[in-house]
């Protein structure tokens, strides 16, 4: 049976990306464009941000595609999906779709300016410092997270990311 505790797996949360909740779709673009982390000796990207108050509580998480909503144009974020896709098929004159694309590009720097917090997804559930590989397994399967932020004594001290407990878990089948 797999014997590995959270605190063994997780990324301590100094150690993890993070932005303010008041900080811009921009900046947090920024920010994930510049993080790596290298965590058991092995280097990746992040997926998400972390998304913290003033007092460094943890808020929420702000994935990439959530930025990637975030910044959608106005005018298309209130359109049902099949007419945007229909929008963005245009075939035909390809001086057309490069007039409709740069519009779509300024409405998307314009979005850029949004703060985090209007695009990220709250915590909604956490891991006891000490809790087995096995629940965590469990939380993030039944939940369909990649994220989970650990507790200790009611403080968030680090993170688990699926893509950690699938090495151990290879570990444990290869």
């Amino acid at each position: 049976m797999i014997s590995k505790r959270a605190h063994e797996i997780m990324i301590p949360i100094d150690r993890y990306p993070n932005i303010f909740h008041n900080f811009s779709l921009k900046q947090a673009v920024a920010e994930l464009e510049a993080a790596v982390i290298i965590f058991g000796g092995r280097k990746s990207l992040p997926r998400a941000l972390l998304v913290i108050d003033e007092n460094y509580n943890l808020l929420g998480v702000v994935r990439r595609r959530d930025i990637l909503r975030g910044l959608e144009p106005k005018f298309m974020q209130k359109m049902p999906h099949h007419h945007q896709k229909e929008l963005l098929e245009i075939e035909g004159d390809p001086d057309l779709v490069y007039l409709s694309s740069g519009k779509v590009i300024k409405s998307m720097q314009a979005q850029a300016e949004r703060p985090v917090k209007d695009v990220m997804q709250p915590v909604e559930d956490t891991i006891d410092y000490d809790e087995h590989i096995a629940k965590i397994i469990y939380k993030m399967v039944s939940k369909d997270l990649n994220l989970l932020p650990v507790m200790k004594d009611k403080k968030v001290v680090g993170v688990v990311r699926s893509v950690d407990v699938f090495h151990e878990v290879a570990n444990l089948i290869l």
